[in-house]
Order: structure tokens, then sequence, then C-alpha cells
């Protein structure tokens, strides 16, 4: 890459970051010049960073020349779109305007523009969403049935997509700008200071008596890790590095050590309490407080990785790896505990603020300042302090890409605002459910995961929010745990087959086949994909009034966390096909009949699977010790 682009890259990631650190701490702009400016800012550094040029090298200079010449096309039109939305102002609010039809093309060449960078950065899923639902909003009046309409031209479209604030300028984007960049710059920051390296050290001293050990120390790592950076790829690359070596080294299998990492690192986005970025979308849309939603998903989280830590146990006691030798053992002395303030300072600054009752944006604007105040204990910060100004250009470019992906589905969101698109899937889904729950559900579960094949978190749970959400809540579901429903799903797209995008980052690492990574994560993670559903029909386990209809009974909870407890083992054991000792294919099978019996919404049911599997569980205990009594008998003789 050149010297102009790079230093381009440079102003304008850095100036990106800038503005949202002082938005976060000191207060937004005037929405009206906001919005387009940082768009414009973003979608010319998106450019930067992703031009035709990078992405299809070439020697020719023709071609060269034409490529710049098209990105300086889509940079213009981006930047004069916004420019007009400005004009317009202070009109938008009541709808008042009128403008030159060719102010209507301008904006048309923007949105084109928008679709053509979201498939440069995030390929073809998201692209052709924005580019289907735009198509459909000027040639749908062509189509039969449900999907009729009574056509809109260039003009009517732009109206509603790029001159209102329900389009490309709508909610998704204010949160954005508001709350979701500065924790991205938080996270960037916390991963270029070193923070990283101290955790890791942390977790591998906190789980080197476990027979797991580097396994279970990268599920620690990843998952704090990954509540901070809400970035799935740059947590298993942060520290799937470093982990994934020794992993193999201990004895597991190539495509475990992968598995873990992407697994564990997927599932920072679903522990507080950043949770990655769309837990602030769904505080937005839903009217709960962010504290209230990081609360909500804490006992989710907490089963979640509890299943990946047994798992890890299990693989290990099957494989006979005994826990790290002493002397192999990492221990922490006084200056360990010290440096790791540089990452449990920033957390306790966001639960400190938002516990004091203050924004989720000051609370990231307090732990992104403590980060960089607590990184100079760091001895490699101190000695290198332009770490900060890489880490705010890097930050910057993040928010950029972000920001194309939030800008094409306002797209799509403007497209369903104005066709009625999202009410006449709902209806058609409410139609094929008909007053099935279940099915319902399933559906949701299968449309969320497909959206997620390599799109960003973001605009898989908001779209599939918009399109199946009030199909959902017709059904009697409180609109917490749909939201909490559907985010689950587009977390879990990261690593479910064909697409994984953490599976594909973590084979390279570990040397594995993409393809069976995956698998082999969602088999480690199957415990996410059971959990929404226990929660949707057991909204207690939310623990919030929101989500419980304002009655929230300790005993209910309580009976919830014990089946659960129970069919985790029960599920995990089963796939893992060892418990004390190597299981039967009946009493795997066995065991996968009872974790769903106990899960089901009988409650005669429930006690009956309750029963029979701690029946089950004890005989296994005691079989267990039989053997390991007459295995200690023969031996001594």
């Amino acid at each position: 890459m050149s010297w102009t682009f790079k230093i381009f890259i440079g102003v304008f990631g850095f100036g990106l970051a800038v503005q949202s650190i002082y938005t976060a701490g000191f207060g937004v702009w005037d929405p009206v010049f906001h919005r387009p400016i940082i768009l414009a800012l973003g979608f010319t550094l998106a450019v930067f960073v992703f031009p035709l040029v990078k992405l299809y090298p070439t020697d020719q200079r023709a071609v060269r020349l034409l490529f710049l010449a098209i990105d300086a096309v889509l940079v213009a039109a981006v930047i004069s779109a916004a420019y007009l939305y400005i004009d317009v102002g202070e009109e938008l609010e009541n709808g008042l305007f009128e403008l030159d039809v060719k102010v209507y093309y301008v904006a048309f060449a923007a949105v084109l523009s928008l679709l053509e960078l979201t498939r440069r950065i995030f390929g073809l899923p998201l692209f052709l969403i924005g580019s289907a639902c735009l198509i459909y909003v000027l040639f749908g009046e062509y189509l039969p049935s449900i999907f009729h309409h009574a056509g809109y031209d260039v003009v009517t479209a732009m109206e509603d997509i790029w001159f209102t604030t329900t389009g490309v300028f709508g909610l998704p984007m204010a949160i954005l700008l508001n709350l979701v960049f500065i924790f991205i710059i938080f996270g960037t920051i916390l991963e270029g200071t070193g923070a990283g390296e101290v955790l890791l050290r942390v977790a591998f001293a906190a789980t080197g008596r476990t027979r797991g050990g580097p396994a279970h120390a990268a599920i620690i790592a990843s998952a704090l890790f990954g509540t901070m950076s809400g970035s799935v790829i740059a947590n298993v690359v942060g520290t799937g590095t470093m982990t994934i070596p020794i992993i193999k080294k201990r004895g597991f299998a190539a495509t475990f050590a992968g598995a873990v990492e992407a697994a564990a690192s997927t599932g920072g986005q679903i522990m507080p309490p950043v949770m990655g970025v769309a837990a602030f979308m769904m505080a937005e849309f839903t009217g709960v407080s962010y504290l209230y939603i990081i609360i909500a998903a804490a006992i989710p989280a907490i089963f979640y990785y509890a299943s990946l830590f047994i798992a890890v146990s299990l693989e290990a006691r099957r494989l006979g790896i005994e826990p790290t030798p002493v002397a192999e053992r990492i221990k922490l002395n006084r200056k360990d505990y010290f440096y790791s303030l540089t990452f449990l300072a920033p957390i306790s600054a966001i639960v400190t603020m938002l516990i004091m009752g203050r924004s989720p944006a000051m609370a990231g604007f307090a732990a992104t300042i403590t980060t960089v105040v607590a990184a100079f204990v760091l001895p490699e910060f101190r000695g290198d302090p332009m770490r900060l100004f890489r880490s705010l250009i890097k930050a910057g470019q993040s928010c950029s890409t972000i920001l194309i992906a939030v800008g094409t589905l306002g797209i799509i969101i403007g497209a369903m605002d104005l066709t009625g698109l999202g009410v006449r899937f709902a209806q058609l889904v409410g139609d094929v459910a008909g007053n099935g729950l279940f099915l319902a559900l399933l559906l949701t579960m299968a449309a969320c995961l497909f959206l997620g094949m390599g799109m960003p978190t973001v605009p898989a749970y908001i779209i599939v929010v918009l399109v199946l959400g009030p199909a959902i809540s017709k059904l009697g579901v409180p609109i917490v745990v749909i939201h909490m429903f559907v985010f689950y799903f587009g977390v879990l797209s990261a690593i479910t087959p064909p697409v994984a995008l953490a599976a594909y980052a973590a084979a390279p690492i570990a040397k594995s086949n993409p393809m069976f990574t995956g698998i082999t994560a969602v088999r480690l993670a199957v415990i996410a994909f059971i959990i929404p559903f226990v929660f949707l029909y057991n909204p207690q386990l939310l623990i919030i009034s929101e989500a419980t209809g304002g009655n929230f009974e300790p005993a209910v909870f309580a009976w919830i966390v014990v089946r659960l407890s129970i069919a985790l083992w029960l599920f995990t054991t089963a796939l893992a096909a060892v418990d004390r000792f190597i299981l039967a294919k009946w009493s795997r099978v066995l065991r996968f009949v009872l974790g769903i019996g106990l899960l089901l919404t009988n409650p005669t049911l429930q006690i009956m699977a309750l029963i029979a599997s701690i029946t089950l569980l004890c005989g296994h205990h005691f079989a267990a010790k039989r053997k390991i009594a007459q295995t200690n008998s023969a031996g001594s003789l």
C-alpha cells in the first residue's frame, strides 16, 4: 500500500476515533450534522482501507487508474449526498421539503456506493440482502401475491431511505455513533496496550491445576477479552495465537484446539458487561436499561462457559491428559498482580459507572480513559507510547467498517418501512407457524444462523428482529426475551458451518480443517443452542422484571437452574462420550433423552426426568468407584 493511502488512513482513522471519544464524554452533536458527516468520513476511510487496487492487484496502469477513478466517484457520491442531507436540515423533521429530481439521484448513487463497499468488506450476504430490498422497492409492483406493492420510483425510494431519520440515518446509526463506537475504541485500545498478554498469563496461572490446562486458559481469556473487545475474529487471533499451539502441545487434537478457541471467542459477545455492540442496540430497541440487559444475560452466559469448561475436562479425561506438571505451571508474582490492573481497572470502571446510573456511553468513555492510564504500568507501553496512536487509527478503521454495515442496514430498514415488507414477512411466518410458538422459534433460529453467515452480528440481529420479532411477540413472548433469543443465534452463527467465521479464523492457527473445526465448535457449544429455547419458555432465567412480567420468583428460578445444570451435564457427557469412564451408546442416547425431558414444559415429565437422571448419574458414579477399586485390587496383586 502506498504512503499516500497510509497517510490518509492514519489521519481519517485517528480523527474518527478521537471524535467518537469526545462524543461519548462530552455529548453528541446535532444529529442533522453528526450522522451525515461521520458517514462521509467513515465511508472515505473505508474506501482507503479497501480500495479496488488492493482487492484486485494489477500491473496495468490504465486499470489501476480506472479503479482509482471508480473509488473517487463512490466517495464523491456519498460526500455530496451527505451535504444535501445537511442542506435539508431542520425540514427533515416535518418532511416538508422539495428538492430537484437530480438530488434524489445523487442520493441513489450514494446508496449504491454503500452497497458496493459492503460487498468489498463483508462479502455477498449483507450486500445481496440490501440489494434485494432496494430492487424490491423499485420493482415490487410486478411481484405477485403477498409481495406485491403499489410501486415506488427512485424519488420516493430515496425520500424514505436517505432523506428521513428512519433509513440510512435512522436509529441504528444513532446508536452506533452515540454508544457503540466508544466500546469499539475501548476494545481496540485495550488490545493495543498489551493487556491481552497479561490476561493470558493470569488465565494460564489460574488453570494450571486443571486437566484442560491451556484449553481452560483459552476459555477464561477469551471470555474476558471477548467481552471487552466485542470482535470474535480479533478475539480468536488475539488469544488463539498463544493458546492454540499450547493446547495442541498438551495432547489435544488440532481440530479440538481450534474449536475451543472459536467457541470461547464467540461466547465473548454474550458475556457481560460489554457483550459486543449488539447489546447496546438491544437496550435501545427494547427500551430496557443497558444495566438490566447485562443482568439478564449473566446467567445464560455462565451456563455457556461452564459447558465449555466441562467439555474440555471430559475430552482431557477421555485422552488421559493430566494437569500441567508443577514445574511448567505459571506462577504469578506481585508484578503480575499489579499488571492485571490493565484489564481489571477498565471492567471496574464500566460496572461502577453503570451502577451509578451513568449512561453506557459515559461508561465506555471512563473505561477508555482508564485503559490508557492503567496501560502505563506496563513497561512495553511506556517504552512505546505510539502504541496508543496506532490503536486509535486501528479503532477508527474498525468503526468505519461497522459504519458501512449499519448504513446498509439503514437501506434495508428504509425499504421495509416504505413497502411494509417486514409486516408482510411476519404475516407469512405467522401463517406458516400458526399458533405454534416452537415452529416460529425454529424459523427464527434458522433465519439468524443463515443471515449471520459472513455478516456482523449487529445487522443479522436487527434484520431478524425487524422481520420476525412481530410474529413471535404476537404469541405472547416478552420483547426482551425475543431480542435475547435472536441475539444468541446471531452470535452463534460465527461457529455454525458452512461459513463459521470464527472457525475459519482459528483453523489456520491450529493447522486444522476449517469445516471440521466448525463442526467440533458446534459440538462444544451445543448448550448455547439450547439455552435460548430454555429462557424463552422460562423467562425467570433472565431475572429482570421486563422478562418475567414483573414477577420474579426465586423458587421458580432455582428450579430452572437445577434442571438446566443437570441437562447441561447430560448433554455434554453424551456428546463427549465420556463421564467417569467411556460411555456406551445406549447411555449416550438415554442422556440425550433425559436432558430433553428435563427441559420440557410439562411439570410431570420434568420430575420424572429428574428422578431418572439422578438415578442414572448415581449408578454411573458407583460403577466408576467399583471399577477403580477393582483396578487397584488387580494392581496390588
